[in-house]
């Protein structure tokens, strides 16, 4: 069996595990630079507010003391997520994360009454040691997994656990109660293509021709239909290949023509697509950088502009990234123009296991990897164990421009020792 562990409007419940005044209020949690509401607590979702509202649209209600609206807080967002899977251990070695709020876990050896308890039993465990409430599905496949996780959420005699058998009554009834755009991967185009040739509920997909299925629409679909009826077709592994690009970008705090800001703005973005780089082993073969003006503006001229610059060598170290990077913005900048958003992207990615040296290489050359190796796994040690930003190659200057609007960001109360949470006595 394979339960899906979702927590429930996961950032603004990390934001009340440490502010409990905002628990039964409305409160939405922002994108980058407050642009838009990314996260809503059910009691704003009751105001009519829906997820992408901008924020200037209900900054008045913010104002009123009518709904309360927090700033991106990703810092605190992450390590509770680790604290979740952390408790999900103790109940499984098969946890696999999905999201940062999603993590299948996988069980073996329950029958279906010791299985009920035992996700019973995560549930509370979950809520009680991190203070994030969660809803758990539990089936034969993930899909059907996702599926119960959904019911748990929302019928709620289920009481947030859900688990369901394949070929049981009671799956079958779910499957034609719930809309098929509820499914697992099956979007909005989908569904009006399935009702053209009758398939109009997850039932109806579950009694489909396979075959039928991967002839009109694709082997995807085709495996959601078998697992539909239990039989598993996603293997854990599949949700972390390596990815084949890299990108990292942010929308400025504001417009900035300042070369030196954006020069910074690169560097934070190159180094950090270093990180994942070799978080997942790979290495990149090339560079690319680009800038965006704001296309709404058209009251100011545009210009998007984007480099692709080849390394000397496939490379994680930072400092060949960043050189690469900057010599790409020097190509691309251009003064009169107020720039909105840049990036780094990282290309042509290949296994770090099984690189092709150069016949040009030297003893010399392999000595200069191995210490760029070295100096590599201190940097992510100090910031993997000290906190993101402890170590990093250049200095950002405070206020710049393209630093990110946080106008309501709360505090990083589990990683930063400065910020941590004060009990006052009365």
């Amino acid at each position: 069996m394979i339960g899906l562990v979702d927590c429930n409007s996961f950032y603004v419940s990390c934001e009340r595990v440490f502010q409990p005044r905002l628990r039964r209020l409305p409160v939405g949690v922002m994108s980058n630079n407050d642009g838009c509401v990314i996260a809503l607590s059910n009691e704003l979702k009751a105001t009519g507010i829906t997820m992408g509202t901008p924020a200037f649209e209900i900054q008045h209600l913010a104002r009123q003391g009518r709904i309360h609206l927090l700033s991106s807080n990703y810092e605190l967002y992450g390590d509770m997520s680790q604290r979740v899977q952390s408790v999900l251990e103790e109940f499984s070695p098969g946890v696999e994360p999905y999201s940062i709020d999603e993590m299948f876990v996988r069980f073996g050896g329950f029958t279906s009454d010791q299985m009920l308890e035992h996700a019973r039993q995560l549930h509370d465990r979950v809520r009680q040691y991190t203070g994030i409430p969660v809803c758990v599905g539990v089936a034969p496949t993930r899909t059907l997994a996702k599926f119960a996780n959904r019911a748990a959420k929302k019928i709620p005699a289920y009481r947030g656990v859900c688990v369901l058998q394949a070929d049981s009554a009671e799956t079958k009834a779910l499957l034609q109660r719930f809309e098929l755009g509820d499914l697992w991967g099956v979007g909005r185009r989908l569904v009006e293509r399935l009702a053209i040739i009758g398939i109009r509920t997850g039932w109806d997909l579950a009694q489909a021709d396979p075959k039928r299925i991967r002839q009109q629409f694709s082997v995807t679909l085709e495996r959601t239909a078998l697992e539909l009826r239990g039989i598993s077709c996603i293997e854990m592994n599949d949700f972390h290949e390596p990815r084949q690009r890299i990108m990292t970008s942010r929308s400025f705090g504001k417009l900035t023509d300042n070369v030196g800001e954006i020069r910074e703005a690169m560097r934070q973005h190159g180094q950090r697509g270093a990180e994942k780089l070799r978080s997942q082993g790979s290495l990149a073969r090339a560079v690319l950088v680009f800038l965006k003006t704001n296309p709404f503006r058209q009251d100011l001229p545009q210009y998007t502009p984007s480099a692709v610059l080849e390394l000397p060598r496939p490379t994680d170290d930072s400092r060949e990234i960043l050189h690469a990077a900057g010599q790409a913005l020097q190509r691309i900048y251009r003064k009169g123009y107020l720039f909105q958003k840049g990036g780094v992207m990282l290309l042509d990615l290949v296994d770090a296991s099984r690189q092709q040296l150069s016949l040009l290489d030297t003893p010399q050359s392999d000595t200069d990897r191995q210490r760029s190796a070295k100096l590599m796994n201190v940097i992510d040690d100090l910031n993997r164990t000290m906190g993101r930003g402890t170590v990093k190659l250049g200095t950002p200057s405070p206020g710049a421009a393209w630093h990110l609007r946080c106008a309501n960001l709360t505090q990083r109360y589990t990683t930063r020792w400065g910020e941590l949470p004060v009990a006052k006595s009365q």
